[in-house]
């Protein structure tokens, strides 16, 4: 049974959708652990509102929550993306081998970067609050 383009048309919004959901979902956990203590990371527990890795958790949290539900989850994702490039420089390859992020531990920055630059160029897909006002064509 050949796939057609009718099947791509339905299925992309929604795949679309659900990498949104899932990747903002574990997302918003660095922001619940470092605000909230859930999950518990010893790292965050004298975290200071007003530090650079506190101004990332208030970013996490409210891009996070923005791109879950789908409200100006473009601008919401591109601002995202920006943090995690930033992330990466700066905590990643400041400690050396730039192009090689398994080697300074960034690889999770470099994919939520590219992942929340393709939400901000392609949308939020199906599913979206984005959606159901008809921001976005699905």
């Amino acid at each position: 049974m050949p796939i057609d383009q009718a099947f791509f048309a339905t299925w992309t919004p929604r795949a679309q959708a659900l990498l949104r959901l899932v990747t903002s979902f574990l997302f918003l956990q660095h922001a619940t652990a470092k605000f909230f203590g859930v999950p518990h990371v010893a790292f965050f527990d004298n975290l200071q509102l007003f530090s650079l890795i506190g101004a990332a958790g208030a970013i996490e949290l409210i891009g996070g929550t923005l791109l879950l539900i789908g409200l100006w989850a473009r601008a919401a994702a591109f601002v995202l993306s920006g943090e995690m490039a930033f992330a990466y420089f700066m905590a990643h390859a400041s400690h050396g081998h730039v192009l090689s992020p398994m080697l300074n531990q960034g690889e999770p920055a470099v994919l939520y970067c590219f992942i929340f630059l393709f939400l901000a160029a392609a949308g939020p897909g199906a599913w979206s609050v984005d959606a159901a006002r008809g921001a976005v064509k699905v």
